[in-house]
């Protein structure tokens, strides 16, 4: 497991874009799983100003999203294939073809999951997984509790996920408690992985991920069994890794420059 300690948001992003892009420019039809949410956000703006200044092209990138909300249909603002859109890909030369998301509205969820990981697989599988983290561990939806060897699946949402996301909707109540998702073992057999975590209300979780049990207690601890993982952390999120604290001098103030860590399994 690779970690490279970021001094805030900021540099996160930076990070995390410089990787996608490496990717693309190494194999410029990568196959990429794209993750939603706050953390990625400011990466997918970096990509598009990549994009513009030539540097890197969609042209023949396929995707696929890592999650959608069960019962919100891919027009809605609050979906998550109307995020990567939105954010990303109509910014950008990637094909339609080329682009998957799961369908929320499908009447028959088992058909889709099992649709969307043939999908997968006739791609050759997954090269670039990008993933965010839940305040309790998870990946994905998948939650505590949720079996590693779970792939595409429907998944039922953690009072502490609910909470989360509700501020997305304009009630609680409106907030789906369910959702489908890739699975841990669709996860993990993706090429490479790439986690990001910002702000001191992920500090539990990357502590459980990075010096935890490896345990479905914690969904993202699994990710240590992985051969490329990276984990891209600010400051913050790093501050109750106390054995990296100890052993990097990467805590002062004046840090400006990303630090390069390797972890052992």
């Amino acid at each position: 497991m690779k970690i490279i300690a970021a001094k805030d948001y900021a540099g996160i992003s930076n990070e995390t874009a410089i990787i996608i892009k490496n990717q693309i420019v190494a194999k410029p039809d990568s196959v990429i799983g794209f993750a939603t949410g706050e953390s990625p956000a400011s990466t997918y703006k970096k990509l598009i100003a990549m994009y513009k200044e030539k540097l890197i092209s969609f042209k023949d990138v396929i995707s696929f999203n890592l999650d959608e909300y069960l019962g919100v249909p891919k027009n809605n603002p609050h979906s998550y294939s109307y995020y990567m859109r939105d954010l990303l890909f109509k910014h950008v030369d990637i094909k339609e073809e080329n682009i998957h998301s799961l369908d929320g509205m499908s009447e028959d969820v088992i058909c889709e999951c099992l649709s969307y990981e043939r999908r997968i697989k006739e791609v050759g599988g997954i090269d670039l997984q990008i993933l965010g983290i839940g305040r309790n561990g998870h990946i994905g939806f998948n939650e505590p509790g949720e079996s590693y060897n779970a792939r595409t699946h429907l998944a039922y949402l953690d009072k502490i996920t609910v909470k989360d996301n509700a501020k997305y909707f304009t009630t609680t109540a409106k907030m789906p408690t369910k959702a489908l998702s890739m699975g841990i073992e669709t996860i993990m057999d993706s090429k490479k992985i790439l986690l990001l975590a910002s702000g001191s209300e992920k500090a539990e979780a990357i502590y459980k991920t990075v010096c935890g049990e490896i345990s479905p207690a914690c969904p993202a601890s699994i990710l240590r069994l992985h051969p490329k993982v990276t984990l891209v952390l600010d400051l913050e999120s790093m501050v109750l890794v106390k054995k990296l604290r100890s052993k990097f001098n990467i805590w002062k103030e004046e840090t400006k420059e990303p630090v390069l860590m390797e972890m052992e399994n």
